[in-house]
């Protein structure tokens, strides 16, 4: 089966491209494109695509108030950020309102399709000099994390501070020597008790906590 996808760019020479890119690869499908953030609201409660792509400067609503009423309307679709605009504010504002991906727009077809598919798998990808940044940028507590609904034992703290490092799912069995679904347990833990709705969401709070990555 096809991922589905839904563009949503108010230039219709980038929605054109990503079609372009995305129907080259054997399981991604763009089902519909949409010109301004109210047009791109309305298709995805419509179609319930798998995942959709969005731009974050769009007429009527921007990207990120997109990604954040989602999760109220769509909450099974994943949001993928892909902009011009490389400025830390809408990084991180986008990953708190619960997208699954931030990129650049020139970070090149390979990256884009691979964006989707670790959306799906429920990873989230980031533009390489970005995730760069956010890592020297969080090095220190910048602000005081929101606390747990429980806390957190010591190994859900030692898989939160994987996650922040970039470890996917695989490498976190291999360090750890446990199952994949053990990790995935955690992850729907941690998920549950920091509030948050991805793995990079789990991130940001391990940064802002000051869980270091390992020397």
């Amino acid at each position: 089966m096809k991922t589905r996808i839904v563009v949503a760019d108010d230039q219709t020479s980038v929605r054109e491209g990503f079609r372009h890119i995305l129907e080259a690869e054997a399981d991604l499908e763009v089902v519909a494109e949409a010109a301004d953030g109210p047009g791109a609201l309305e298709t995805v409660r419509e179609l319930r695509p798998d995942v959709l792509l969005a731009d974050i400067r769009m007429p009527g609503m921007d990207g990120l108030e997109l990604t954040r009423r989602l999760v109220g309307v769509a909450p099974e679709v994943k949001v993928v950020v892909v902009t011009t605009f490389d400025l830390d504010e809408y990084v991180h504002t986008a990953l708190r309102y619960g997208a699954c991906g931030f990129l650049l727009k020139r970070s090149g077809p390979a990256l884009l399709a691979e964006a989707v598919r670790s959306a799906v798998a429920g990873d989230a990808l980031i533009s390489p000099e970005i995730t760069m940044r956010l890592l020297r940028r969080f090095t220190e507590p910048r602000r005081r994390p929101s606390e747990p609904v429980e806390p957190l034992t010591a190994r859900e703290e030692e898989i939160a501070t994987l996650v922040a490092e970039g470890l996917t799912n695989a490498d976190i069995c291999a360090e750890l020597f446990i199952s994949l679904g053990t990790v995935k347990s955690h992850l729907s833990n941690l998920q549950r008790k920091l509030r948050v709705r991805n793995r990079v969401g789990i991130a940001a709070w391990a940064w802002e906590a000051g869980l270091r990555p390992r020397p």
